[in-house]
């Protein structure tokens, strides 16, 4: 099976609302219209509904309250506002999906972004970049169950889509995982090159020629949104802990609950509740 059969003909692609469409295309574009955005976004009233109730969301603790889409893009910034409206686009092109629970799938991808980004802050990377890249990196899970239901539909009976082990198992059956079918979406909608690189090395990111940081961050957010989504036990958590990527981004292990109590540890320093750190943000995929 060959992975360009997935994305090779229009007919196979999501469709996509038209500003979401002028979104995806910000990302290659130096001249970028933010009033053309706004007005955009202004002109379909339930989107810009949904988009000013995640804007006022617990998530961006603003002081005020955003009444606009102008003021929204002025007060979180043009790249998350992007990055709100793509979820909510990605999430409607895709609502009718079988063998997958998608209220699961959703609550993972955003339990990702979130979990990846308040690590990535605390290092000083690029917060907004891995946030992306946590929301979208399904989106290829997403494209093979819409375009080979039949191929999958075996897979899903042996292991759940969240499942560590399923990337390997894709490529074992398939000749391809998810994470390179996304990362195939992502350069087909001319996404940044880091974006496209980080999708395709997210399952394993010690494993690729040139290492993705962003790449990495995810894949820490990952485990710890697969953690909370499956209900994993304490020693399962730490038995699956991504040890050697953590090292490689130097980061301390204290940074989650379950892992704390083998070291001394401030509670400062803890990943809050994720039904905490993303609160209000769900909202997007309803």
């Amino acid at each position: 099976m060959d992975i360009k059969s997935l994305i090779d003909q229009p007919g196979k692609l999501p469709t996509i609302p038209k500003v979401g469409q002028q979104l995806i295309a910000s990302f290659s574009s130096d001249d970028v219209s933010i009033a053309g955005i706004a007005a955009q976004l202004s002109a379909d009233p339930a989107l810009s509904a949904k988009l000013l109730r995640l804007a006022n969301s617990a998530y961006f603790h603003v002081s005020r309250t955003i009444g606009t889409v102008e003021s929204a893009l002025q007060m979180l910034g043009f790249v998350m506002v992007r990055n709100l409206v793509l979820g909510n686009s990605m999430a409607s092109a895709y609502k009718n999906i079988g063998g997958i629970d998608l209220k699961q799938f959703w609550r993972y991808n955003l339990y990702t972004a979130c979990s990846a980004r308040w690590l990535a802050q605390r290092a000083d990377f690029n917060a907004d970049l891995v946030f992306t890249v946590g929301l979208m990196q399904g989106i290829g899970q997403l494209q093979m169950h819409a375009v080979i239901a039949q191929a999958v539909a075996p897979l899903d009976k042996q292991m759940s889509v969240l499942d560590a082990r399923r990337t390997q198992l894709e490529r074992e059956t398939l000749g391809f995982h998810y994470g390179e079918v996304s990362a195939e979406l992502a350069q087909l909608w001319n996404f940044p090159q880091a974006l496209v690189t980080a999708m395709h090395h997210i399952a394993d990111p010690l494993a690729a020629t040139d290492f993705s940081e962003a790449a990495a961050w995810v894949h820490m957010g990952c485990w710890r949104a697969r953690a909370e989504v499956l209900g994993l036990s304490a020693e399962v958590q730490a038995a699956s802990y991504p040890v050697e990527v953590g090292r490689r981004l130097r980061l301390d292990s204290g940074w989650t609950g379950t892992l704390a109590n083998q070291l001394p540890q401030d509670e400062s320093s803890l990943m809050p509740p994720l039904l905490q750190l993303t609160e209000g943000l769900e909202a997007m995929f309803e």
